[in-house]
């Protein structure tokens, strides 16, 4: 079989090298396979998806003669499309929910760009009837919203494009609806060839026991919100930010507009300029926003969802996740968004307050995209879960708070080997927390000097209580939250009274 695949002129726009050997591989699925296949393409944030597809649809049109749809879920992306195939010397058309008919259009557009729900509102009504299409494209082609276009079009040739060929309904697989996968060039080698900016991932041990997951199999807000708006968890986000990105411009994803708002509020009394962003805010207030963080070049955004899709701003040196989330897809958008390159940037950071790089892998780490788009629940259900990733936690004393205790020459007490040998003697289990008590106490009085100055000190232990709590607890097979939120309370307690012991009897 003979292949016919197009070649560019010597003045369109250039593609990569990867991107042009997509493009042919896509066209040769054209020639090969039946004109109702359905194609799904990966390739990650950042790699070009719409310049490729963008000249996909050029060279379609002039080959075929046959029209071209190409959907998307947001207007902003409906126009950023329209204005690259315009770059592209695509003459097209955006319906979107001004354009009730195609009268008089008809004979002047060859591709149209709409969005889902408008076409679909179109098709039904019959306000618009396409003839003679031959391509449909679905950018974000995740998005299950597509699915119900599907039938409008069973005689045209459909190509999804995505980062991530993972279903966003998990009982709605992506195989169901395509033929096949094409698997684009992967971050690494993105990276390595000078296209990606390459991520420094800092993680922060997060206990996520209180999440709750919603009917979406991802975390709720209104759970996230608990967690993430706690005094102990924005005072961890903030030294994060102190320590890895200050000075630095740096986006802040959140499950939830109330973190958002809290997040703000926190930054602001830190003295910090900070700006949020969510669904709520308008086309004027979105644009007034985004101007002033693309122009400050220390600037912090927080906000909800709204930037991880339709978003290119290269100049983000920091993409903090302080959130969780069990959507592989949502990482890599939340990710996707810092690693533009410029001629001087060649990296970024991300720090990770949901245990998401222990969830997922690193970005930038090699996945077998073709098994999962195969077999999306085996994935799914053999994610590492969250008490096995709190399980491996190890808290290590920050450098800060290990200086304060510069009279202690240890530091680190031993749970596990401490229970063991408990248990051995015929000792009772909850021996090994009084011991622990007994040298946290130890460490306080040594490193004050009156009873006041301990009081503050002991405040500063909590992290490490909360460390010695959890690993008592799974020794003892009693990992429940309420249980460990009285042990830890318990132990608080415990340790004020003996601090009270110890400085009484060192000042008589």
């Amino acid at each position: 079989m003979s292949h016919i695949i197009p070649e560019a002129d010597l003045d369109d726009k250039e593609l990569y090298d990867y991107q042009e050997k997509d493009l042919k591989a896509i066209f040769q699925y054209m020639e090969e396979q039946r004109d109702d296949y359905n194609l799904l393409y990966q390739l990650p944030t950042g790699g070009g998806k719409t310049v490729i597809f963008s000249e996909i649809v050029r060279r379609y049109i002039e080959l075929k003669k046959k029209k071209v749809i190409i959907l998307t879920h947001r207007i902003e992306l409906s126009v950023q499309t329209s204005n690259m195939l315009t770059g592209f010397n695509v003459p097209n058309m955006i319906i979107s929910s001004d354009v009730k008919t195609l009268e008089g259009d008809e004979e002047d557009f060859m591709c149209y760009v709409a969005m889902v729900e408008t076409l679909t509102n179109r098709l039904q009504e019959e306000q618009i009837i396409f003839d003679d299409v031959g391509l449909v494209i679905i950018d974000e082609a995740h998005y299950n919203s597509f699915r119900k276009l599907f039938s409008y079009f069973e005689k045209a040739f459909i190509l999804g494009v995505t980062a991530t060929p993972l279903s966003s309904n998990i009982k709605l697989p992506m195989k169901d609806n395509y033929d096949d996968l094409l698997i684009g060039e992967s971050i690494s080698a993105l990276i390595k060839k000078g296209f990606l900016a390459k991520a420094q991932t800092i993680s922060y041990n997060v206990g996520l026991s209180s999440l709750k997951l919603g009917i979406n199999g991802d975390y709720t807000v209104k759970s996230s919100d608990i967690l993430y708006t706690d005094a102990s968890m924005q005072e961890k986000l903030l030294e994060a930010y102190e320590t890895e990105s200050k000075g630095k411009k740096t986006l802040i994803f959140n499950n939830g507009i109330n973190t958002s708002r809290y997040v703000q509020e926190t930054f602001l009394e830190a003295g910090y300029d900070i700006r949020h962003l969510d669904n709520t805010n308008g086309a004027k207030e979105r644009k007034e926003i985004l101007d002033w963080f693309k122009n400050t070049p220390d600037a912090i955004l927080t906000s909800v969802s709204i930037l991880t899709t339709g978003f290119d701003e290269p100049t983000v040196d920091t993409i903090i996740l302080n959130r969780a989330t069990k959507s592989l897809t949502l990482y890599f958008q939340m990710i996707g968004r810092g690693s533009r390159i410029l001629p001087n940037k060649s990296d970024f950071k991300v720090l990770d307050l949901g245990n998401n790089a222990a969830r997922f892998g690193l970005w930038e780490a090699p996945i077998d995209w073709k098994e999962i788009f195969d077999y999306p629940d085996f994935y799914l259900e053999n994610l590492i879960q969250d008490a096995e990733i709190e399980r491996n936690f190890a808290y290590v004393m920050p450098p800060d708070l290990r200086k304060e205790f510069a009279n202690t020459e240890k530091v680190f007490f031993d749970i596990k080997s401490e229970y063991k040998k408990a248990i051995g003697q015929g000792l009772k289990a909850k021996t090994v927390l009084d011991n622990a008590v007994e040298q946290h106490a130890e460490m306080v009085v040594e490193n004050s000097e009156d009873v006041f100055d301990a009081r503050v000190l002991a405040r500063k232990l909590r992290d490490d209580i909360a460390y010695r709590i959890r690993l008592y607890s799974y020794s003892i097979m009693n990992n429940t939250q309420n249980y460990r939120d009285w042990l830890q309370e318990d132990y608080e307690r415990k340790l004020r009274l003996r601090i009270n012991q110890m400085c009484t009897e060192r000042d008589m």
